[in-house]
């Protein structure tokens, strides 16, 4: 699964779609020149080759020569680009307003004012309808340069409309612009360090929240507006682990799209977002029927005939689809059914890792590794815990690579490789020194594991298990400490040593009880 080097043009040509080969070949078949023969030519041969090799072009087409070769890919690559935008002006609105836009200039440009003028006003209808005030901004001031060569009687109080919509999107963008910001810099420390560590990351992260939002009246909010700010709080939120709360940010984003169903098209990837935040939410809070209902509508969006299912979002599906199909098994206990998912998510991660971001691999990573653990397959669980140990980049996610090599401890312990523990713990404890991440719960399990190297009976066994199961659990409910038990269920574990039953077997009847409660 490592990533291929590839050229940027044959990557293109192999995210092209059955419609999108067939309209490129229509596109081009008007072309008559050598030289446009001569990429059509190389179009044909990249479309074949598995594997990118410009020599292997040169060798197979005789008519191109070495000289030639990266003008003609420059060229077949915008060619490419021209088609796939041409066969989607129609289909993705972002792209039929700016080609109105981009027509509009050109009418401005021939003197054709009345002209330019209905493009834009069909234009700027389309941008108020899907509320893109990004592209509205552009229509305003193309709207604002016809209204001076159209003099007529309403013409000042044409402008004065103008400048007055113009102020009032630029305030809305900006708005977007600081609660987008906010939560895109959150997201940042969350995917450096994980859930915060201390009062002191609290701190800093309430301050900087604090600080950075801006002031607003949420009824005067508009729809994009709203969705950037409940984001930046979710992210907030979820960093200092308030589930409640983020939990409550998510339904109100799910409940801004049911309002308007017709923006879920238009804002597919934000709606998508929603529900992975609120199946989060759910998982954390282990809402399981709740969960099930937002899995299920995540689900059918993959199934859609009217949503635009482009690349991207299959890509965002993938990761969600797995991670939270994951997560269910997690919270029934089902691991030696989760195990069974492996291979088709192994297949995935074939098919995107060129697409797929450091982060996501890493989860899924510990995600699997968790799941052979909680099958008691311990060897298959060091495999791919070995995976995120091995990875170069340390500072991204350390909360999950300090888990990791807690984990792949107490791996090491079940199957017996005590002769190791030492060396292991020396080096995990080294290693949570240096990510600042030896609290309380990290302490108690090392220096468990360190007796574990002497030869115990198993009623002292049994004692050192019971001993640390209560020593956790005073930690349970410490703010700063609860954040272990979010990586690894650590008391079932203890518990099933305890009572000698397999995990799995713990995890499930906690979860039975849970569904009888609720």
């Amino acid at each position: 699964m490592s990533k291929k080097k590839s050229d940027a043009l044959f990557q293109l040509i192999k995210s092209l779609t059955k419609s999108e080969k067939r309209h490129f070949k229509l596109h081009v078949s008007r072309l008559s020149g050598s030289d446009d023969m001569k990429f059509i030519k190389l179009f044909n041969l990249l479309e074949k080759q598995k594997v990118f090799d410009d020599d292997a072009i040169l060798r197979r087409e005789k008519s191109i020569r070495p000289e030639q070769l990266s003008n003609l890919k420059s060229h077949l690559y915008t060619q490419l680009l021209n088609s796939i935008r041409s066969l989607n002006s129609s289909k993705i609105i972002d792209v039929e307003i700016r080609d109105l836009i981009d027509k509009t200039q050109i009418l401005y440009n021939k003197c054709l004012y009345g002209q330019a003028d209905k493009l834009i006003l069909k234009a700027k209808g389309l941008a108020e309808h899907n509320e893109n005030l990004s592209l509205m901004m552009d229509i305003l001031r193309w709207e604002q340069r016809i209204s001076t060569q159209l003099v007529q009687d309403s013409y000042e109080e044409r402008v004065d409309e103008v400048i007055r919509e113009l102020q009032e999107v630029n305030r809305k963008i900006n708005n977007i612009n600081s609660f987008s910001y906010l939560a895109t810099k959150l997201n940042f420390y969350y995917q450096k360090i994980g859930f915060i560590r201390n009062e002191e990351d609290f701190n800093d992260v309430r301050s900087y929240f604090n600080d950075t939002i801006p002031e607003y009246v949420e009824e005067e909010l508009s729809f994009d507006e709203k969705i950037y700010l409940y984001n930046a709080f979710i992210g907030y939120y979820f960093f200092i682990q308030d589930f409640p709360q983020g939990y409550d940010y998510a339904v109100k984003v799910l409940t801004l799209f049911d309002g308007s169903p017709d923006m879920i098209g238009n804002r597919l990837e934000l709606y998508i977002k929603g529900m992975n935040n609120l199946l989060v939410a759910q998982f954390k809070l282990v809402k399981y029927e709740e969960f099930v209902v937002t899995q299920n509508k995540l689900n059918a969006i993959a199934k859609s005939k009217t949503l635009p299912l482009t690349q991207n979002i299959d890509l965002i599906l993938f990761k969600y689809y797995y991670i939270h199909e994951i997560n269910k098994y997690f919270m029934m206990g089902q691991f030696h059914e989760g195990i069974s998912l492996i291979a088709s998510l192994e297949d995935g991660l074939d098919k995107f890792i060129d697409k797929l971001d450091q982060h996501h691999t890493l989860v899924f990573y510990y995600k699997i590794a968790c799941l052979y653990f909680g099958a008691d397959k311990f060897a298959e669980a060091i495999l791919w815990l070995n995976k995120i140990i091995n990875m170069k980049n340390v500072d991204l996610r350390e909360d999950i690579h300090c888990f990791s090599r807690i984990l792949n401890l107490i791996s090491h312990f079940e199957l017996g490789n005590t002769e190791l523990l030492d060396y292991y713990v020396k080096s995990v404890y080294r290693f949570l020194l240096k990510k600042d991440d030896l609290h309380m719960y990290q302490q108690n399990i090392l220096g468990f594991l360190k007796k574990l190297q002497s030869d115990l009976g198993e009623k002292e066994l049994i004692t050192e298990f019971e001993g640390l199961r209560f020593r956790l659990l005073k930690l349970i409910h410490s703010t700063y400490e609860k954040r272990a038990f979010i990586y690894f269920d650590i008391i079932s574990w203890l518990e099933s040593k305890i009572e000698k039953k397999p995990v799995a077997e713990i995890i499930q009847a906690k979860a039975k009880k849970r569904l009888l409660r609720g």
